[in-house]
C-alpha cells in the first residue's frame, strides 16, 4: 500500500512572524500580570474583610455575653432576640442551653439560622475554638466566624455576605482582561509597526533586485543613517555595480565580435554569390552541391551575427523604441506581406477597426516576420494571423499547422540557443535557424510593455499559436 505525504502548509512570512511574536508576548505578559494582581487583590481584600468581620464579631460576642439569662427559655427569646436585633451590620446566631440541657438557637435573620451554619464549624466551636469558613450557602458566598462563650455550652455565630467582595473581584478580572486584550493588541501593533521598519530596507533591497532583473542595470541603493544596514548597501551596491560594468562588457564584445565578423561574412557572401553565378560552368555534381551548402551556411551565419549584435543592444541597454501611432491591422497586413511570399490570411475582429497602438514599426514588423519564419521553418508554414482585443489590450496571434509545443517547454522555446525536447522536435525539419529568432520577439516586445506567449490551437487543431499582447493607446 502506497503512502502519499502531504505537503507542508505555507509558511508564514517573517512579517507576520514577527507581529505574532509581540502579540504572544503581549498576552503572555498581561495574563502573568493580570493574574498576579487578581491573585493578590482577591488575598487582600478577604484578608481585609475576614479581619474586619472577625473583629465585629468578637465584639457583638462579648456584648452577647451579657445578654445571657442563666436559665435561658422560651420565655427569654424576646429580650435575646432584641439584643441580637441591636446587632448592626450582622447576621448573628446564638447557642446556648435551657435547663433541660437541651440547645436553643436563636436568630433574627431569615434564612441565617443554625440551618445556615456548616456542621463542622459548629462541632469545632462546641468543643471551645473560634474558627472561621468560607463556603457558599444558597449559592452565595459567605464567611462563617464562631466564637465560643464564658457561658457554659454556648456559642455566637456571625454569617457576613461576601457577595459584593465577590462583584468587586469579578468586575476587577474583566478590566483585567480588558487590560490583557488591549496589551496584546498593542502588542501586536508594535510588532507590526517594529516588523515593518526593520525589514523595510530588506523590501528596498528585493524591489532593486527585481529592477535589475528587469533590465534597469543603473539601480542602486540609498545609503541610510544605520550603521548595520550600511553594509548591506554597500555590498548591494557593488554587487550591482560589477554586474552592470560585466554586462555592458559582455555586450560590447558580442557587439565587437559581430562587427568584426561583418567584413569577411560580406566577403565570404560576395564570393559564394560569383561562385553560384557560375554554378552551372561547374564540371560535376559535387562542386555545385559544395557552393549550394556554403551558400546556405553563410546566410545562416550572417543572420546569425545580424541577431547576435541585435541582442548585443538589448543587453547593453542601447535599444531604444521609434514610436508612432500606428493601426495594429494595418502593421500585420504590412508586416505578412513584407516577411512571406505564402498566401497566409489575416484576419481581425470588429473592435479592432479604430485600434490604435503606439509602437515601433520596424521592431513590430520584426516581431511579426520572426514569428512567420519561425512557423515556416519548425511548423510547417503559418496557417493565419489573427488581431483581437482582448481586455485593454490588443493581441496578434500567429497560428502554424505544426505538432505544436508541450507545457514544459513554452518558456523555454523563448530562450537564447533553446534546444528543448519540444523545440528539437519543431526544429527536426530544418536546420535553417539559429535558435534567436523567439529570444529577439521577447525582447521587441518586452521593451513595448508586452507580453508574448505560445499555447495551443483552438478549436482541437494541432499546432501552436503565439500570442503577442501589446497595451492599447486609449484616447
Amino acid at each position: 500500500m502506497a503512502f502519499r505525504r502531504l505537503p507542508r502548509p505555507p509558511r508564514l512570512g517573517l512579517r507576520p512572524r514577527i507581529t505574532l511574536a509581540f502579540a504572544a508576548s503581549g498576552l503572555l505578559l498581561s495574563a502573568l500580570l493580570a493574574g498576579s494582581t487578581w491573585a493578590i487583590t482577591r488575598e487582600s481584600l478577604l484578608t481585609q474583610r475576614e479581619g474586619s468581620a472577625t473583629r465585629q464579631a468578637y465584639q457583638d460576642a462579648r456584648y452577647m455575653q451579657g445578654q445571657i439569662p442563666e436559665n435561658p427559655g422560651n420565655s427569654d427569646a424576646k429580650p435575646i432576640n432584641s439584643a441580637l436585633g441591636g446587632l448592626v451590620g450582622s447576621n448573628p446566631v446564638l447557642r446556648t442551653e435551657d435547663t433541660s440541657g437541651e440547645p436553643v438557637w436563636f436568630s433574627v435573620v431569615p434564612n441565617f439560622d443554625q440551618d445556615g451554619l456548616p456542621a463542622s464549624l459548629k462541632q469545632v466551636v462546641a468543643q471551645g475554638t473560634a474558627a472561621r469558613m468560607r463556603y457558599e450557602f444558597n449559592k452565595e458566598p459567605v464567611l462563617a466566624i464562631g466564637i465560643p462563650l464564658d457561658e457554659p455550652n454556648s456559642s455566637y455565630f456571625e454569617i457576613v455576605p461576601l457577595d459584593e467582595l465577590q462583584n468587586t473581584l469579578e468586575s476587577l478580572a474583566v478590566s483585567l482582561f480588558g487590560a490583557s486584550l488591549l496589551t496584546t493588541l498593542a502588542g501586536a501593533a508594535l510588532g507590526y509597526w517594529i516588523s515593518r521598519r526593520t525589514l523595510r530596507p530588506l523590501s528596498n533591497v528585493g524591489v532593486a533586485a527585481e529592477a535589475i532583473a528587469g533590465g534597469r542595470l543603473d539601480t542602486r541603493l540609498e545609503g541610510g543613517d544605520d550603521p548595520d544596514l550600511e553594509a548591506l548597501v554597500t555590498s548591494f551596491n557593488h554587487m550591482a555595480q560589477a554586474l552592470e560594468e560585466r554586462i555592458e562588457q559582455d555586450g560590447r564584445f558580442a557587439s565587437d565580435v559581430s562587427h568584426e565578423l561583418r567584413s569577411p561574412l560580406m566577403t565570404l557572401a560576395a564570393s559564394i554569390e560569383v561562385l553560384s553565378l557560375r554554378r552551372d560552368e561547374m564540371p560535376d555534381e559535387s562542386s555545385r552541391a559544395a557552393v549550394d551548402l556554403m551558400a546556405a551556411d553563410i546566410a545562416r551565419f550572417q543572420q546569425l551575427v545580424d541577431d547576435l549584435l541585435e541582442i548585443s543592444r538589448f543587453d547593453a541597454g542601447v535599444a531604444r523604441l521609434s514610436l508612432d501611432e500606428v493601426s495594429p491591422v494595418e502593421l500585420v497586413h504590412h508586416a505578412v506581406d513584407v516577411s512571406t511570399d505564402r498566401v497566409v490570411p489575416v484576419t481581425a475582429g470588429p473592435e479592432t477597426d479604430e485600434l490604435i497602438v503606439r509602437a515601433d514599426k520596424r521592431r513590430m514588423v520584426r516581431v511579426i516576420a520572426n514569428l512567420l519564419d519561425n512557423a515556416e521553418k519548425y511548423g510547417g508554414g503559418a496557417t493565419g494571423v489573427n488581431v483581437a482585443r482582448v481586455n485593454g489590450n490588443v493581441e496578434i496571434a500567429v497560428e502554424d499547422g505544426g505538432s505544436g509545443i508541450s507545457d514544459e517547454d513554452r518558456e523555454l522555446v523563448f530562450e537564447r540557443f533553446s534546444r528543448g525536447a519540444g523545440a528539437a522536435g519543431r526544429r527536426s525539419g530544418s536546420s535553417d535557424g539559429v535558435g534567436l529568432g523567439l529570444a529577439l520577439v521577447t525582447e521587441h516586445v518586452r521593451l513595448h510593455g508586452g507580453t508574448v506567449r505560445v499555447e495551443d490551437r483552438p478549436y482541437g487543431l494541432t499546432g501552436a499559436r503565439f500570442v503577442v499582447s501589446l497595451p492599447v493607446d486609449e484616447p
